[in-house]
């Protein structure tokens, strides 16, 4: 077997692990989810106001403050609805997966035993706490 038949069997693993199932799941909920559909639809009419409003000259700033307040509720809204939690952790955990693929890949690339090697690169802290899970 070659390495791009490898690849597939990988992909095929993948698509077989419960992270990738649950991650699929959610999305189907999401998509089938007529009330955060319709909330996900205002908040990008929303924004495209905000964006218009932002090209114009002139503009009037209590407006802008208005639509960003606006736009910054509906998503904390969207964002604490129970099927967008379950979908951004089972992203999450779909990307930890990943990570942790191409990790073992990268560094088997560079020479390391894969099956000593790490599944999960070193943390180092960029500075930025964006997306960060702690320092530790």
């Amino acid at each position: 077997m070659d390495v791009i038949e490898l690849a597939r069997e990988l992909g095929k693993a993948i698509q077989q692990d419960e992270r990738y199932t649950r991650y699929m799941n959610a999305c189907s909920l999401n998509d089938t989810d007529t009330e955060l559909q319709n909330k996900i639809g205002e908040f990008n009419i929303k924004r495209s106001e905000l964006g218009e409003e932002m090209r114009k000259n002139g503009n009037d700033t209590e407006k802008l403050k208005e639509l960003n307040r606006d736009i910054q509720d509906m998503y904390k809204e969207i964002m604490e609805m129970p099927k967008m939690v379950e979908f951004n952790e089972a992203k999450a955990e779909l990307s930890k997966l990943i990570t942790s693929v191409n990790y073992i890949i990268s560094q088997a690339s560079e020479g390391e035993d894969p099956e000593t090697c790490p599944d999960t690169p070193p943390q180092s802290c960029s500075g930025s706490c964006a997306g960060c899970s702690g320092c530790g």
